[in-house]
């Protein structure tokens, strides 16, 4: 069975320091969403996509 786990607060609230720790400790894998948008958001700029 596939498990997903959302961890959602105000910024500087440790959710990433509490994902990776709890990511570590079950075993499962960290994915940092907010990064992947705002690597996304960076390259759609670079490229001229207008949103």
């Amino acid at each position: 069975m596939n498990h997903n786990v959302a961890i959602d607060g105000p910024s500087g609230a440790g959710k990433s320091t509490l994902a990776r720790k709890t990511a570590q400790k079950l075993g499962y894998l960290y994915l940092d969403t907010g990064a992947m948008y705002r690597a996304f958001g960076l390259y759609a700029i670079r490229q001229g996509i207008d949103f």
